[in-house]
């Protein structure tokens, strides 16, 4: 496992672990690696000198969920392609090209991806891109690409989910994004790692859309499980789109998951995923996502983890008072 230390990476170690696999971690050290795993430490964004402590064993399949410049994906597999069985790297659907209509399969027009030579500033979906383009390099049709969209559950470290619990927890009126019937397209970390690890020792390869069906939940049941979870006397005041789009209101950013009706939602929540469902794609009720994470976070007994590279989320709370018409706290 390249990683395997915080979300993603950390749920397809431990659903290996669980399953008695051997696993090995390889990653810089900034923290504790599961129980049970062996450990490797380096840093792939140093070049040659931070994969040393790969440079001999054999492994039946390597995971990788990098996201940045797609040169640590080119030089890892490179060096690991003679000496590893298959190559399962996590992307995601960002590659495709924009718009990306409803109902897109994994034949759509995809962008150009980054070169393995540019530099660590280039957006998501071309790092994404270029880091499939570099993982087909190197292993070919010994290479799994799970396209993943929107990833919830335990051990999230954006922040999207761990935010609507939040500001549950604190109860009163709480903005809601309406309609609450929209459908929303996303995966349990826990059932994306499960699959991807289902389809590697099944053989498969090429592309596959790893996200749930669409309409699989709803906003509406999505704050619902928030509420009922966490215990609080919170109120949804469901707002229509058209109210938090005058008010500034940022989708997905200020009301994370949201994206109002158009081309956007049809990109994130409407895509086509029968391949991966055909494939054995499994995915669990919303509420039991909300359940788990909701007993993660109260596990860690304070503020839950945050990627440095990604901005925080969540709706200030001015801009709330004043969409709910009442003052705003300190």
């Amino acid at each position: 496992m390249l990683g395997g230390t915080e979300f993603v990476g950390r749920a397809v170690t431990d659903a290996a672990l669980a399953r008695g696999w051997e696993v090995t971690v390889f990653h810089r050290g900034h923290h504790a690696a599961p129980a049970g795993a062996r450990t490797l430490t380096g840093d792939r964004t140093t070049g040659e000198a931070g994969l040393r402590a790969l440079a001999d064993g054999t492994w039946d399949l390597v995971v990788d969920t990098w996201s940045g410049a797609p040169s640590a994906v080119r030089d890892a597999a490179r060096l690991l392609s003679g000496r590893a069985g298959h190559f399962g790297y996590v992307s995601s659907r960002s590659v495709y090209a924009q718009p990306a209509p409803a109902g897109l399969a994994e034949d759509g027009p995809l962008v150009a991806g980054a070169s393995p030579d540019d530099g660590p500033d280039v957006s998501y979906a071309l790092a994404k891109r270029g880091g499939e383009l570099a993982a087909l390099d190197a292993f070919g049709d010994r290479a799994l690409l799970a396209r993943a969209g929107l990833i919830l559950g335990p051990g999230e470290n954006i922040g999207r989910l761990p935010w609507w619990l939040g500001r549950a927890a604190r109860g009163g009126a709480v903005v809601a994004p309406g309609p609450p019937d929209a459908g929303i397209q996303y995966i349990d970390a826990r059932d994306l790692a499960d699959w991807l690890l289902d389809a590697a020792a099944g053989g498969l390869s090429g592309a596959y859309n790893t996200v749930s069906h669409p309409g699989h939940a709803t906003m509406g049941e999505l704050l619902d499980a928030c509420v009922q979870v966490t215990g609080s006397r919170a109120r949804l005041r469901w707002t229509d789109p058209e109210t938090l789009l005058a008010a500034g209101v940022e989708p997905w950013t200020d009301l994370p998951v949201w994206l109002p009706a158009g081309e956007l939602h049809d990109t994130l929540h409407r895509g086509d995923v029968s391949k991966a469902h055909a494939a054995g794609l499994r995915c669990r009720p919303v509420g039991e996502t909300v359940a788990d994470t909701w007993a993660w976070m109260r596990d860690l007994g304070g503020t839950v983890p945050q990627r440095p590279d990604r901005p925080a989320v969540g709706l200030d709370a001015r801009t709330e008072a004043k969409l709910l018409g009442t003052p705003a706290g300190p």
